[in-house]
């Protein structure tokens, strides 16, 4: 088995060298590829090593997907459903494993990396049992006239590296249960969980309905212009996802792009509100615990008012300064490692930057001093106020532990704040007061909004971003049929 090979490989010294997993197979890497290192972000050692697909990599997958895809589409939706939901279950039946994967390659805490399979898992059985719902429609009009619902073909699905396990199950679900076949791509960061995963669908899902190509940038750029992939989704950073839109146009070919991408996210704190319960939450959604801040639905923007801020930082700098952080296998680690030097140390410049515009560094903003975590790309949670809107802390995301507090003293400064910048991705509202909350829920401009909440996420709700935070949606019926095309058929009674 992939999992357990690459963790006994990993426990005696020897990182595996992995090369794409295509038609059923996991293959050896060519003696000429090129091998992409993979780094335990915890100690920053090596754990393993991808050979970069590339074009003929992706050919490849596409070609096996393709020889897959007739008998595949033709399963009965429902029997496809089935066979989903126990994929889903194969996965959940090696959680340990997977999870254990997850936390060697992107530095997330073992708890929260078991967290992540189980909700993977439930995405997937979510998909599953929407396998009837992907219906069409007929119309009151003179004859017989009707939609269907049918794949795409040979889809496309790249995820990012902060998520490994939850992400491949939530987007292979949806895709495959609506009949398509399917050509993934993991970060190079964090491509492990991955690559066990489809091994896993192998032994359930026919040859090539399932495929990971292992790779960076030139195996992503092969993947949109390949002709046969009309459908593509990406998770990750809207830089990449506006060089994915050139690629796909330069392509020639039309294609149909979904983007689920960063986010700058306000949380909006009115003054009526319980202080110690919104502290709680401003720490919570940064997601500190979970991803070291590293997730695009963070709510790393503060924007409360100035009557309560400086009570509500207090604590908030106060719980901050309580977060564990160790090394990520430990039990008792509530906080990692970011998932790269690169990633640590942006952070830190960002850091820097803001205290240079102004900023005030009220907790964090430095590198943990414990020997143990000498190795490894940590950094310790940050809390800045005093910031300026419209610097740089303000409206880019640092994607890291990096809090950014800004004040206000009128509802509509606060409305501004809120919308200011690019992103449109994820909002909170704190307030006791029901029509304020629903006063500003229709005007700040993102696309999933809590009143009262950070963070919790419900599956049947469709989650997708405004703006430079996204194309299209993910989760429930709203993805599902995302992967199918309408076909309207009209047919004359005579």
């Amino acid at each position: 088995m992939i999992a357990q090979d690459i963790l006994d490989a990993v426990a005696a010294g020897r990182p595996p060298v992995l090369g794409s997993f295509i038609g059923g197979v996991l293959e050896a890497p060519a003696a000429d590829a090129l091998l992409i290192d993979v780094l335990d972000p915890a100690t920053g050692r090596l754990i393993a090593r991808i050979a970069e697909a590339g074009e003929e990599g992706v050919t490849r997958a596409v070609a096996a997907a393709e020889a897959a895809f007739p008998a595949w589409s033709a399963v009965p939706a429902r029997d496809r459903g089935a066979l989903i939901a126990k994929l889903a279950r194969r996965i959940e039946a090696d959680a340990d494993q997977l999870a254990l994967l997850d936390t060697l390659d992107t530095g997330n805490p073992l708890a929260a990396m078991r967290a992540d399979v189980t909700k993977g898992v439930r995405l997937m059985g979510d998909s599953a049992g929407l396998a009837l719902q992907a219906t069409g429609t007929v119309f009151p009009l003179p004859g017989l006239h009707y939609t269907r619902r049918e794949p795409w073909g040979v889809v496309g699905r790249m995820i990012t590296f902060n998520h490994p396990v939850m992400f491949a199950c939530a987007r292979l679900g949806a895709a495959l249960v609506t009949g398509n076949t399917v050509v993934m791509k993991a970060s190079e960061l964090a491509p492990l969980a991955t690559l066990a995963i489809a091994e896993l669908a192998a032994e359930i899902l026919p040859p090539g309905v399932v495929n990971v190509v292992s790779g960076g940038a030139a195996t992503g750029a092969a993947m949109v212009r390949h002709p046969s992939i009309a459908r593509i989704s990406f998770t990750g950073s809207t830089a990449t996802a506006l060089r994915i839109q050139a690629a796909a146009a330069a392509s020639g070919r039309m294609k149909t792009l979904s983007f689920e991408l960063g986010g700058k996210n306000p949380i909006v704190v009115f003054p009526d509100v319980d202080v110690d319960e919104v502290a709680g939450a401003i720490v919570r959604g940064m997601n500190y615990t979970r991803v070291q801040g590293q997730s695009c639905g963070s709510t790393s923007r503060l924007v409360i008012h100035e009557s309560i801020a400086e009570d509500v930082l207090e604590r908030v700098v106060a719980k901050a300064a309580k977060i564990r952080i160790g090394l990520p296998a430990h039990p008792q680690t509530e906080m990692g490692a970011l998932i790269s030097r690169a990633a640590r140390d942006r952070c830190l410049a960002a850091v820097d930057q803001a205290q240079a515009d102004g900023a005030r560094l009220l907790t964090g903003g430095t590198v943990p001093d414990a020997p143990e975590l000498a190795g490894g790309f940590y950094m310790t949670p940050t809390v800045l106020d005093r910031v300026a809107p419209g610097s740089r802390l303000a409206d880019e995301e640092v994607f890291g532990p990096v809090l950014a507090a800004l004040t206000w003293r009128e509802e509509a400064e606060a409305v501004a704040l809120a919308n200011e910048g690019p992103y449109g991705l994820t909002a909170a509202i704190w307030t006791q007061d029901i029509d304020r909350a629903l006063r500003m829920a229709e005007r700040i401009e993102a696309g999933y909004l809590w009143i009262n909440d950070v963070e919790t996420r419900f599956p049947a709700v469709p989650f997708g971003g405004w703006g430079d935070s996204g194309v299209g949606l993910e989760h429930g019926l709203d993805e599902l049929l995302s992967f199918t095309r309408v076909k309207a058929v009209n047919v004359r009674i005579r």
